[in-house]
């Protein structure tokens, strides 16, 4: 099965429901990168809440970069989303293994680190790019963006990400994002507070092969959620090229390039977001040389 994320409305329309299934996206990351099972959890819970901070954007031309910094073993991880989204992204250290923590769970938060922040970049088409900054509370990924939406978007959030790997890889991975819409109330904050309370783990209910909508039911307490937009499918996919590589080349300057074709007479570059191979040869090189000083 693909992986989607669907759009509701529940309670007579006063809260807002985003639910992703991202099983698939994730497995890919894990493939691409080669991550530990921990690395695994921790990227995959980010890949997914960028996916759904994605789908927010109004323009496929719009771009969104999420970058969490810890002081924990993984050092950084970056995705980068349009709306549609196809989503791509990196770790710096993506083998990190560490001991389970109390409750004999991967230790996400002592991966990322629990001292740090999340940068959130949204280039919409304005002339600058909203950048929000907001402090790491756990390192445990959902509860840290619940704490940017509330001190970065000024909203209040329930965020949950959860991602389930075994000896195979991803068995499952998927969150929610659910938030009041102006006119909500106590009574239906109550209720969905009271519901997820009940719900148990997205993973777990992913797992359990439960429908996305199955799930808006279950987390809301309202039986009645209204679809709003579907058949959004998210992707793991890098647009690099040899070309965009190219440009990248020529950025280090003509005297830098010469001195490559001298001393190497050739280069390699490989692409942090998906470890895809270019090769460049000295006639590549000087091409790349000639093309620099062309309107």
């Amino acid at each position: 099965m693909s992986d989607k994320i669907i759009k509701f409305l529940a309670h007579n329309e006063k809260i807002s429901v985003i639910c992703a299934d991202t099983t698939n996206l994730v497995e890919k990351a894990r493939k691409t990168h080669d991550l530990s099972p921990v690395v695994t959890a921790a990227f995959g819970r980010m890949l997914t809440i960028t996916a759904i901070m994605g789908i927010e954007m109004k323009s496929v031309k719009d771009k969104l970069t999420v970058q969490i910094k810890g002081n924990g073993p993984i050092e950084m991880m970056v995705a980068t989303t349009n709306n549609f989204p196809k989503i791509k992204g990196y770790v710096i250290n993506p083998q990190v293994d560490i001991p389970l923590n109390e409750f004999e769970k991967l230790d996400v938060g002592g991966a990322v680190g629990y001292e740090g922040y999340i940068n959130v970049i949204k280039d919409i088409g304005l002339k600058e790019p909203y950048i929000g900054i907001s402090p790491l509370t756990s390192g445990e990924i959902a509860d840290d963006f619940a704490n940017y939406f509330v001190n970065s978007e000024q909203r209040n959030s329930a965020v949950a990400l959860g991602v389930l790997v075994d000896k195979n890889g991803v068995k499952s991975a998927g969150g929610y994002l659910i938030n009041p819409m102006p006119d909500a109330g106590e009574e239906e904050i109550s209720k969905v507070e009271q519901a997820i309370f009940q719900a148990g783990a997205i993973s777990k209910m992913l797992d359990e092969n439960l429908s996305l909508q199955e799930i808006a039911k279950r987390i809301t307490g309202d039986e009645n959620v209204k679809i709003i937009e579907e058949n959004i499918t998210p992707i793991y996919q890098c647009d690099c090229s040899k070309e965009h590589m190219a440009g990248a080349l020529a950025t280090i300057g003509k005297e830098e390039l010469q001195n490559i074709i001298e001393t190497e007479g050739k280069a390699e570059l490989v692409c942090h977001f998906c470890n895809e191979k270019y090769q460049f040869t000295k006639e590549d090189l000087a091409e790349i040389i000639k093309n620099i000083d062309k309107p």
